[in-house]
């Protein structure tokens, strides 16, 4: 656990093709069921101060034990982390998220220990931040609010993998 942010509950994968992906770590990691969303819902998003209202990102979701793994593949040309990372020359883990109860509280005692914002947002599950601080690549820190919906979701994803038998490995709507 994180003495600033809290428990490490997902890692995030930034990938060129999730479809490609999604079938790697079910068929050869055995990790699934996927839940996949084809544009990641957000109301708004900015990146570096600036918002931006034209984000699309495709991402999908499964559980290894209580780790969440996270696909992203960003599918427009707006500024944010993703492209960052790609354009860097990389593809895999690129953060590790926290989900929080008490957001506003964290996110202060975050920016109050030198951390900065570059990028964020909102949407029908709740807000995200990612810190611009990056020891090395894959350590960028994100927090997502631990609201109602979001963890409703979050434990279907975790409920399916428990027992998942390696049948329907890419569910293309989120759990209900």
């Amino acid at each position: 656990m994180s003495r600033l942010f809290g428990s490490f509950r997902q890692v995030g994968i930034v990938v060129r093709d999730i479809e490609s992906a999604m079938k790697h770590w079910s068929e050869v990691c055995g990790v699934g069921p996927w839940f996949y969303a084809d544009k990641f819902t957000v109301s708004s998003f900015s990146y570096n101060g600036k918002r931006y209202d034209d984000l699309h990102a495709s991402i999908a979701l499964a559980n290894s034990g209580d780790v969440q793994l996270e696909l992203i593949q960003q599918r427009c040309d707006t500024p944010s982390m993703y492209k960052e990372f790609l354009a860097a020359g990389r593809e895999g883990m690129q953060h590790w998220s926290s989900w929080p109860e008490d957001y506003d509280a964290v996110l202060q005692r975050a920016l109050a220990n030198g951390y900065t914002v570059a990028q964020e947002g909102d949407g029908p599950r709740g807000r995200f931040v990612y810190f611009r601080q990056e020891g090395h690549p894959g350590t960028v820190i994100e927090m997502a609010h631990a609201t109602p919906t979001r963890m409703r979701i979050f434990d279907a994803v975790r409920a399916a993998a428990a027992n998942w038998d390696g049948t329907d490995p890419i569910r293309r709507q989120w759990p209900a």
